[in-house]
């Protein structure tokens, strides 16, 4: 089963015990695998990850589950990959925002990049491979936009910015240590469930705005008073959900080794999570702050 993450819905991993392919028994008649929605086995002869085509799989998996097509030893993707990868992704975004506020970057152009970057983000959800350089400039266009709205919000609400830093990486650490503890466990059901209410939670969000367009005001009253603090609620507990199957992907592709280029796209999908959970503390810790 594939990501739920749109970062990674055309790759080839899975989100329970393995990638796509990659945990299949051999069929009858065929090359001993299945090489369906398999990003590294489209034909064994010509795939440049097959340098060993059935190499076994890691401890912990069934007798007999099989990691073909695996890239070959000291080109795979590691942790170290993925935390250097991450770090260059947010500390642009970082710089950004640093950039923005300190030139006080008006709304208009902010906004601009920050739909440049959405643009940006949706190019490189649907490529196959991923392209750093459209990545790190996806990046920062973000950190352009984030640091506009956190300036604003740091105007209406003093410290709201600061404190939706800490609790971003207060969630993050929390999700980390369930997930490593196996208290939060990774399956098809888990992915399912996030992504219905990810989908449920987005079309809520674009009625609720659709009508404040329309309508003026707030719309149907989801981002703002008491309704937008339980919503706001919501949307951090979903960020947080869709950070555990980061980190799942990003353990489904070192133990199955996958090629280093895909550490891009795990830096990719762990900065669009971030962000995700950082603008809506942002604006929940401004609703809880004019609600007092």
């Amino acid at each position: 089963m594939r990501s739920s993450n749109p970062v990674f819905s055309r790759r080839g991993f899975s989100r329970d015990g393995g990638a796509a392919g990659f945990g299949t028994q051999p069929q009858a008649g065929g090359p001993g695998v299945t090489t369906a929605g398999n990003p590294y086995a489209q034909q064994p002869s010509a795939n440049p990850y097959a340098s060993n085509p059935y190499a076994p799989a890691p401890a912990g998996q069934q007798q007999g589950d099989w990691a073909p097509y695996a890239a070959p030893a000291g080109t795979r993707m590691t942790m170290d990959d993925v935390v250097s990868r991450t770090g260059m992704t947010l500390g642009l975004v970082i710089v950004g925002a640093a950039a923005a506020w300190i030139m006080e970057l008006p709304l208009g152009i902010a906004i601009v990049a920050g739909l440049v970057a959405m643009v940006l983000a949706l190019v490189q959800s649907f490529k196959r491979k991923p392209v750093p350089a459209l990545i790190l400039t996806y990046a920062a266009l973000e950190g352009l936009f984030l640091g506009a709205i956190s300036s604003l919000y740091n105007e209406a609400a003093e410290g709201a910015p600061m404190q939706a830093v800490l609790g971003t990486i207060a969630v993050f650490v929390g999700v980390l240590v369930a997930y490593k503890t196996r208290i939060i466990r990774v399956n098809a059901r888990f992915q399912r469930f996030v992504l219905a209410a990810a989908i449920g939670f987005i079309l809520l969000t674009a009625v609720n705005l659709l009508f404040a367009v329309i309508g003026g005001g707030d719309g149907l009253g989801f981002r703002s008073g008491g309704l937008g603090i339980v919503f706001g609620i919501i949307g951090v507990l979903i960020g947080a959900l869709f950070l555990a199957l980061d980190f799942k992907q990003v353990e489904d592709g070192i133990a199955y080794g996958a090629p280093r280029e895909e550490s891009w796209l795990a830096a990719f999908g762990l900065t669009l999570t971030l962000v995700w959970i950082y603008t809506e503390l942002l604006r929940l810790v401004y609703l809880l702050q004019s609600s007092d």
